[in-house]
């Protein structure tokens, strides 16, 4: 049996740019400066670059790699690719480092390459969750201090990131980092990613049963502090074990695999984490499928380096 890895388009160049073209050009190519889809012509020479196109409508030449996170990027499309499998089939993720080893590429390439695939794999869904009655798991977690914050604060959470998740049972995540764990905070999430028809289950923190209240959603608690962790009233489990269970493996991967993420970064590290949660083997998708669906999601999301000066 050959391993998926020795896959003809990670190792040539040429199959590669075939692959990536299959999956973002479905009916033919696409002219990403006038849209054009007609008149459009594969270039040929001996030193025309793989995978050139020239569109006879705006007469601009231009790759599958224009308009997506691939864009003057001068990685070859293989080692693209090798990347996004990898990236997608670790279920803790895999460091900068590692790439960089992997791959043969510098550091710092494997560091900026890891985030854009990370804004790959961010979601666009806004639709709502717990639609028909689902049930929805809402819980808070702390990881790593903010900057310039002092090691001792007055609460558990004053000097550390704020993270915000919602899992549907049976379904996707959706991740937040956010300033605190006030009504103020957390409201304006629950809002913007719940159905009404949901329901909502969590710890017995204020926010949670006022945000409720307010918003008459059908809310559920489990008493963390009386060491209650599931309670069944006939049917109906109440817990956050699925959420808990989410950021058992967030904070595997963070701490483990990637060590330390500055502040400002911490939300596509959540985009990656959510989007493995919401595509795993438990919902029918593989790690060829989920290295095929972060793919998709390379269009329009390009991302610069900037350094400061």
């Amino acid at each position: 049996m050959k391993s998926v890895l020795s896959a003809k388009h990670f190792h040539n160049e040429e199959a590669a740019y075939a692959f990536v073209e299959a999956r973002l050009w479905p009916n033919g190519p696409v002219c990403p400066h006038c849209g054009g889809v007609e008149r459009i012509s594969k270039m040929g020479g001996k030193s025309t670059r793989i995978g050139a196109y020239k569109c006879y409508q705006c007469r601009k030449p231009f790759t599958v790699k224009v308009g997506t996170i691939f864009e003057s990027s001068h990685i070859p499309m293989r080692h693209w690719l090798q990347a996004i499998f990898l990236m997608a089939s670790s279920k803790k993720g895999i460091s900068s480092n590692q790439l960089h080893r992997t791959l043969g590429c510098t550091l710092k390439t494997a560091w900026f390459l890891s985030h854009r695939l990370r804004e790959a794999m961010r979601s666009t869904d806004t639709s709502p969750m717990g639609s028909n009655g689902g049930t929805v798991e809402v819980d808070e977690t702390f990881y790593g201090r903010v900057e310039g914050a002092p090691k001792k604060g007055r609460s558990a959470w004053a000097n550390k990131n704020v993270v915000v998740t919602l899992v549907e049972r049976g379904g996707s995540a959706r991740s937040f980092h956010v300033d605190g764990v006030r009504v103020a905070d957390i409201q304006p999430i629950i809002r913007a990613n719940m159905s009404r028809d949901a329901q909502m289950m969590t710890d017995e923190a204020n926010s949670y049963k006022y945000i409720a209240e307010v918003d008459g959603l059908n809310h559920d608690t489990v008493v963390h502090s009386k060491d209650e962790y599931v309670r069944r009233e006939g049917d109906k489990m109440i817990s956050t074990n699925t959420v808990e269970g989410y950021y058992s493996v967030f904070k595997r991967g963070m701490k483990g695999t990637y060590q330390h993420c500055a502040e400002k970064h911490l939300h596509r590290y959540l985009c990656e984490f959510d989007f493995r949660y919401s595509n795993r083997i438990a919902l029918g998708v593989d790690d060829v499928s989920r290295a095929d669906r972060a793919l998709k999601g390379v269009s329009g999301k390009r991302l610069k380096y900037k350094t400061s000066h």
